[in-house]
């Protein structure tokens, strides 16, 4: 039966859907279901009973909220911080209390190379070119890795050649989604054959970008090609939002932020995340920015970040 942590949950993840609407299908009276969302409001049971059948037409299903939720941190660009978000988001969701898995997806294997993994034994290559098990590492209590290196590159062509190559990364995946809160997917920069498998294997996607002009508009590609996928693909599949990163304090950062808080239809974390050298400094020692200066302000600037991402995450649920 229907619950109504998941209804809720349901409607929260999907703003387009009119609650209006859906109470007048159920013939549940107007509002109370609004007051459910706002005010804690308890649904009775036969109230739960109509959306059953309601929510169901607009798509959702009995398992959806029993796994894991996959998302791909992304741009089209390298250098921009997915990684470092990654890394911070992983960190501070496995500090919550939650079973977490960071995927490193780049063939760079920067994730890898941080997190002090470098030639793995058995990698994210292996599981989707020779049918081996979906590798992962403990890192800490709460948080693993699944390891990457260069030998990615090379099975990305493969997926190029081979039939269903975009399903490979979601259908080895699948096992692991009852054992995980969340799988944050670490994307390579570019729009190829493995962030498209990435996307098609989320539930939602993270957008990191530097306030550049020659961001700005790369983001609208990256914003068509998750429509694309979205369309035919993977209809499930949500924006969760964008973070600034690499943020300088000029009047050309300024005034692209401002560009894209007014042209684009996206959720805008309000965490900044500065051009700070710690960040560089971080990556070179090999190391996350919170275990390499725990106490400076680049450290400060992701643990907000990841507050402000969590608590939407927690607003999803």
């Amino acid at each position: 039966m229907l619950t109504q942590e998941n209804a809720l949950k349901f409607l929260r993840h999907r703003p387009a859907i009119s609650v209006a609407a859906v109470e007048k299908q159920a013939s549940i009276p107007s509002g109370t279901i609004a007051q459910a969302l706002s005010k804690g409001r308890q649904l009775s049971e036969k109230h739960l009973v109509a959306l059953d059948g309601v929510l169901r037409d607009y798509g959702y299903r009995d398992d959806l909220y029993q796994k894991a939720r996959v998302v791909s941190v992304i741009n089209h660009k390298g250098g921009v911080g997915k990684t470092t978000t990654v890394c911070s988001l992983g960190e501070a969701l496995a500090n919550k209390g939650f079973k977490v898995l960071m995927v490193d997806l780049d063939p760079q294997g920067n994730l890898s190379q941080i997190l002090g993994i470098e030639q793995p034994e058995s990698q994210v290559a292996d599981a989707l070119i020779h049918d081996a098990d979906f590798p992962t590492i403990e890192l800490q209590e709460g948080l693993d890795l699944s390891p990457s290196d260069i030998d990615l590159g090379n099975a990305e062509y493969q997926l190029i050649l081979v039939p269903g190559g975009d399903l490979r990364l979601k259908n080895r995946m699948t096992p692991l989604l009852t054992k995980y809160d969340y799988i944050l997917i670490d994307c390579p920069p570019s729009l190829g054959k493995l962030t498209v498998s990435a996307l098609y294997a989320s539930d939602s996607c993270l957008i990191t970008m530097q306030p550049e002009m020659a961001a700005m508009k790369g983001v609208n590609s990256l914003l068509e090609k998750i429509h694309e996928i979205k369309k035919n693909l993977n209809p499930m599949l949500e924006i969760d939002g964008l973070v600034f990163t690499m943020v300088k304090k000029n009047s050309v950062h300024d005034g692209i932020k401002e560009a894209v808080r007014h042209n684009l239809p996206l959720r805008i974390f309000n965490t900044e995340i500065k051009h700070l050298v710690d960040f560089q400094k971080a990556q070179v020692a090999g190391n996350t920015i919170s275990k390499f200066a725990n106490h400076s302000e680049a450290a400060h600037l992701y643990t907000a970040f990841c507050a402000e991402y969590i608590d939407y995450l927690q607003f999803l649920k």
